[in-house]
């Protein structure tokens, strides 16, 4: 150690002291009603600086969640490998020929650097999260993170971590919500990290309150009523003029209806009873009616273009998950930008006000609890990961209050009636994954690739 010191400051007197970076400059933390313009807003500066900056990634709370999961499964899987290899080396070390006091410090360094990184398994997933995988791109100059939400233990916890670490190593962020950063863990969840957390976010970002309660949404020219695309009632002619849409855009897709299956995560299927060239079809029940979550809709808003979702009810306390679900995959398939065709039993409007069995409850709840995906990753966090002070709790609950439901149901109306409007369907080709790769592979090769089909 002291030949290495002696060696920096040699090194310092030569070519002079090491640049310090200069800092970063601060993000902004977007903030406010439904339909108010956030995501718009930061989707506009994202795309700003395409070309430019080098580094970028944009992530929506549904996706990004996902992706911490999977990093922290893949990060204890090699942990499990890493102790099988930390016995061999404790054995090699004892049948080296040192003295006993030299080979307990080498144990002892070999014993600390696997409790550092057990500790601080946050911080490795931060280290992973902004890889860009298809791009072969690492790091990131801008993160653009899409309605930050703490809707139980493990979400404030593992963003708090993560962003934290990602903020101080020059990261700037760019971040929309529906609630003021002080607002977003109103029921005291973790609140040491939360805290922390907030301290970090107000140093590094300034907030703004998109301050309307206007839904803009509503306001976007739409010169066709939503039966072009939205159909009800199901149990009227709406049923017919439903059919022929799916068989006209089928027809003009290829007209080979397959039945298929598309990878999700953690080594998961999803069966598509019917598609044909980037065009998929789904019963309800089918669709939100079985243990699936964001992950199986991520899949589905990226394999397809254009969606059909049939037999849709009216959302009720008896069907609380379904409708839960049915609000994900809404929330997918206009992050992804997909064209979407319903045939329901009631308008947009009336989805969500409830049957004569009552009103709905804790839709916010975020739909990541399929047994498949959820439990034990949420608890070893706490458990295994030694992230949080304080008990772990026993199980994840949802703590949300009725303003985080009302949320919930404004958002899956007003996304659902932006995407019956000529402006979001001409944007399909231009923002969906599928059109976005065949732009690319237009761009930078000779020979002609297959047009996906609108």
């Amino acid at each position: 150690m002291v030949s290495y010191l002696n060696r920096e400051k040699k090194l310092d007197s030569v070519v002079g002291l090491q640049p310090v970076p200069p800092a970063a400059p601060k993000g902004i933390y977007l903030y406010g009603n439904v339909g108010s313009g956030k995501t718009m807003l930061m989707d506009m500066f994202y795309s700003a600086t395409e070309g430019i900056i080098k580094h970028r990634r944009r992530f929506h709370f549904h996706e990004a969640m996902l992706q911490i999961h999977d990093h922290m499964h893949e990060i204890w899987k090699n942990q499990v490998t890493e102790r099988t290899h930390q016995s061999t080396m404790f054995s090699w070390i004892d049948s080296l020929p040192f003295n006993e006091k030299v080979k307990e410090w080498l144990i002892g360094e070999e014993k600390y650097k696997q409790e550092v990184h057990t500790k601080h398994i946050l911080s490795s997933v931060a280290d992973k999260f902004l890889i860009d995988r298809e791009a072969n791109k690492t790091g990131a100059s801008i993160l653009c993170f899409d309605e930050i939400q703490t809707v139980d233990v493990f979400a404030i916890v593992a963003l708090s971590g993560i962003i934290s670490k990602l903020l101080s190593s020059g990261t700037v962020l760019v971040a929309t919500s529906n609630r003021a950063p002080e607002d977003l863990n109103q029921d005291g969840m973790q609140r040491d990290i939360f805290l922390s957390f907030l301290s970090k976010l107000e140093e590094n970002c300034q907030k703004t309150l998109i301050g309307s309660d206007i839904d803009y949404r509503r306001l976007i020219p739409n010169q066709r009523s939503d039966q072009g695309y939205f159909f009800w009632p199901s149990n009227s002619g709406a049923f017919g003029e439903y059919e022929r849409t799916w068989r006209k855009v089928t027809m003009n897709a290829g007209g080979i209806i397959t039945s298929t299956v598309i990878p999700v995560m953690f080594g998961r299927y999803l069966d598509v009873p019917e598609s044909c060239n980037g065009i998929a079809r789904f019963n309800f029940e089918h669709i939100c009616g079985r243990p699936v979550g964001a992950a199986d809709y991520i899949a589905v808003a990226r394999h397809y273009h254009t969606v059909f979702i049939s037999n849709i009810p009216v959302m009720s306390m008896r069907i609380r998950d379904k409708a839960r679900r049915f609000i994900t995959l809404i929330d997918e398939l206009y992050n992804h930008h997909c064209c979407i065709y319903c045939l329901a039993d009631s308008s947009i409007d009336d989805l969500f006000q409830g049957t004569d069995e009552g009103t709905l409850f804790d839709l916010e709840s975020f739909q990541f609890e399929t047994e498949i995906e959820g439990g034990k990753l949420r608890r070893d966090v706490l458990a295994e990961g030694s992230v949080g002070s304080g008990p772990a709790p026993s199980g994840i609950v949802s703590l949300l209050s009725g303003e985080e439901e009302m949320f919930a149901f404004h958002r899956a109306v007003s996304r659902l009636i932006e995407m019956q409007t000529p402006l979001y369907r001409e944007g399909v080709r231009v923002f969906h994954p599928l059109f976005q790769h065949y732009n690319r592979l237009q761009s930078s090769a000779s020979d002609t690739h297959l047009q996906p089909t609108l």
